[in-house]
């Protein structure tokens, strides 16, 4: 479904555009016709409009009325063929009838591009690459986001997946609707299938050819009401036998002049009412407001298609080329990748380069062209990412299938490192399944299976260190993401903490350069190289760019290149950095409450959400420090927060006095306070170390019990995240 998706999107990202432009341009006529038309009378019926319209307009030989309401009089006046607008109370002429030449164009243009039946077999396959399309991309987003249930979740990812899947959320009901009927509309008009309209030869109905009575006392006419009214042809002046044409909603029918009979009537079969039924919703027709909200969500598809190629090409650009990539006949160790968004090919080529430069022979590859056999290798690392419910990435969609049908493993040893977030309910599902498969078939592990959360190049070269002891030789993983370039920004002030208790702490405020760094916001990563590193090193920011400051809180850890770098910093000095968006880590909108879980450091995002709540959104803070004349980091400026409104409630933790403890304590101390608050759709943001988010997740658990619910299910929900480190 993705290939399918891309394919499409990508392929004819101009014309459907253009097809939806267009199109929403279009849906403008009938609620322009709409507002413009003359009300008709209330009850008002067909005879009572003929008999206006025929006073006034004397040689009138049809009326029609669109389904908008706009009646139209065509009539004969000293031979001149004439047409006018009328008012259906009262049959007075309102203006000439002169079609809007600028919706004739742009009709014209969007069902055939003036090209005749060629254009109209271009549009149509437009409309089917836009079923397609739009089809393709409903099972991919339900995918993406966990199944049908979360489907409404908030959107994850970068800001072009997080803009794409959103725009797909509002634009999908519209595309499938006017993809749907554009495409059921094209085979109508190339006749492969049909639109219910009468075919073959058919016997003129003559009147009575009485003397005509008054139009007003017509029977035949006078059961018709004017809503339901498309068209009424009028006998030929001086030809009594001739009849009216009465063609409505529910059919045509014919009635004698004289009499007022209803002389012969043909309902509309259930084809054409589908067919007129289609039509009405793919132009508004009728239903002007209903086309009018169909054309506006139309627009979200040239913007689909921008972000859409905008993840494309980033997932193009994050799959590198592998240099010395050795023949897989000819190598001694496989490895094989499976990646989504293409970051895990980063990880396979700095593993490829230290496993190359130990002297190893290496093939990478993709899951997807895994072999039945190697000739020289005796050993496969899989590198594999997991997508939407625990399945597999985009180049690894056939690995499961391909291992199934394998007798034996194709080489003795494995290693399979799972890549994802743990923010997500199936973290690292799909690594699990692929070496279950692969020990299944008789593969050796000879690495644990581990897992990589958030793509942390300290966890990856910790695991490199383990597979090196396997392979009897150093594995030294320095795996550098790519970043954008590097600023300097010039350190204006430090506050420190945290000095007698033995856990030193700066808070750092850097100015922010009037270009190159960026937008910014509260709970954003800074990356800071530090000197003699490439690797650079990310925290969490206590500020936004409107502040005027960029703030970080650092604690520092004895032999820490950057830690121990940024705590020597003085005034005056810079440091080379760079911003890195976290979107999925920030207080969701809306005025639910918001309940901030930090300790340490930890807690520098958090006194950035306090800081911009000026909406006096409830946000109640657990803050765990040692000692509250030591390090109770922001205390001063979380009470004035709590006096202003910006803050509710103030949790202060202090694990070295008397009596106390750590935030996961005070969570199962007030585990009823949290429990009403979870109750009433609070947002919970933990931040801090992995072990104090782990017994916070625990605690939370505990309270969550009672309500049948855990923290896994709040995080599938978007109410439970994380930025733990």
């Amino acid at each position: 479904m993705r290939r399918i998706h891309s394919f499409f999107g990508l392929g004819a990202f101009v014309f459907i555009s253009f097809m939806a432009i267009t199109g929403a341009l279009l849906s403008l006529q009938p609620a322009i016709d709409a507002v413009t038309s003359a009300p008709s009378a209330a009850g008002q019926t067909v005879a009572e409009l003929a008999a206006k319209v025929s006073a006034t307009l004397p040689g009138v030989e049809r009326v029609t009325r669109s389904a908008s309401g706009q009646v139209v009089a065509y009539y004969s006046d000293t031979g001149a063929r004439l047409s006018a607008v009328v008012d259906p109370a009262s049959g007075a002429v309102i203006a000439p009838y002169q079609p809007s030449g600028f919706f004739t164009f742009l009709t014209e243009l969007h069902r055939s591009l003036f090209l005749g039946a060629n254009g109209h077999i271009v549009s149509g396959i437009a409309a089917i690459a836009m079923v397609v399309l739009a089809l393709s991309g409903l099972l991919v987003l339900v995918h993406r986001m966990g199944g049908w249930r979360y489907l409404l979740q908030p959107a994850r990812g970068t800001l072009s997946q997080r803009w794409h899947t959103d725009l797909a959320r509002i634009g999908m009901v519209a595309l499938c609707i006017t993809a749907l009927s554009g495409a059921y509309m094209s085979a109508v008009n190339f006749g492969f299938v049909g639109d219910g309209e009468a075919t073959g030869f058919s016997l003129p109905v003559s009147g009575s050819g009485a003397t005509p009575a008054p139009i007003g006392t017509l029977e035949g006419l006078a059961e018709s009401s004017i809503r339901d009214l498309r068209e009424l042809v009028f006998p030929a002046v001086g030809d009594t036998s001739d009849v009216f044409t009465l063609t409505t909603h529910q059919g045509l029918g014919y009635i004698d002049q004289a009499t007022g009979e209803i002389l012969k009537f043909t309902a509309n079969s259930g084809l054409k009412q589908l067919y007129e039924a289609i039509y009405m919703l793919h132009t508004g027709d009728g239903i002007w407001w209903l086309g009018l909200v169909l054309g506006l969500m139309a627009l979200c598809v040239p913007a689909l298609g921008v972000t859409g190629v905008v993840i494309w090409a980033r997932r193009r650009a994050n799959t590198p080329k592998i240099r010395d990539n050795v023949r897989a006949p000819d190598a001694d160790t496989v490895i094989l990748v499976g990646s989504e968004g293409g970051s895990t090919w980063g990880f396979a080529e700095t593993l490829h380069r230290a496993l190359t430069e130990a002297g190893r022979k290496v093939h990478v590859a993709a899951m997807n062209d895994i072999g039945p056999h190697y000739a020289k290798a005796t050993r496969m690392l899989v590198l594999t990412a997991t997508y939407g419910e625990g399945t597999a990435p985009a180049s690894a969609g056939k690995f499961l299938a391909r291992v199934g049908k394998l007798q034996r493993t194709p080489v003795e040893e494995i290693a399979v490192l799972g890549f994802g977030d743990r923010n997500f309910p199936h973290f690292c599902g799909f690594a699990e399944d692929v070496e279950a498969a692969l020990t299944a078939i008789g593969a050796r592990t000879i690495v644990p299976y581990t897992t990589i959360d958030r793509q942390s190049p300290q966890d990856f070269a910790a695991w490199g260190r383990a597979l090196g002891q396997q392979m009897h030789h150093p594995v030294e993983l320095v795996h550098v993401p790519r970043h954008p370039k590097t600023i300097g920004l010039e350190l204006i002030a430090r506050d420190d903490y945290g000095i007698e208790v033995q856990a030193p702490t700066v808070v750092l405020r850097f100015a922010v350069p009037r270009r190159g760094l960026g937008k910014f916001t509260a709970g954003d990563l800074v990356g800071i190289v530090p000197p003699g590193s490439t690797l650079p090193r990310f925290y969490s920011l206590a500020s936004g760019s409107e502040d005027g400051v960029l703030e970080i809180c650092v604690r520092k850890f004895t032999g820490g290149l950057c830690s121990e770098f940024l705590h020597g910093l003085e005034p005056g000095q810079t440091v080379e950095a760079f911003i890195r968006p976290n979107p999925e880590f920030r207080p969701s909108h809306g005025s639910k409450p918001v309940i901030l879980v930090g300790a340490g450091a930890g807690v520098a995002p958090l006194v950035g959400f306090v800081r911009a709540n000026h909406r006096h959104r409830p946000m109640h803070l657990l803050l765990g420090v040692r000692d509250a004349q030591s390090d109770f980091l922001y205390g001063a400026e979380m009470v004035a927060a709590q006096r202003d409104g910006r803050l509710t409630s103030l949790q202060p933790v202090f694990s070295r006095a008397a009596g106390g403890g750590y935030v996961q304590d005070r969570i199962r101390d007030q585990a009823d306070a949290v429990r009403d608050l979870i109750a009433s759709g609070a947002q919970i943001l933990v931040c801090g170390s992995r072990d104090m988010a782990s017994g916070v997740r625990e605690a939370i658990d505990e309270c969550l019990a009672p309500l049948g619910l855990s923290s896994d299910d709040l995080k599938q929900k978007g109410r439970y995240l994380e930025d733990a480190y």
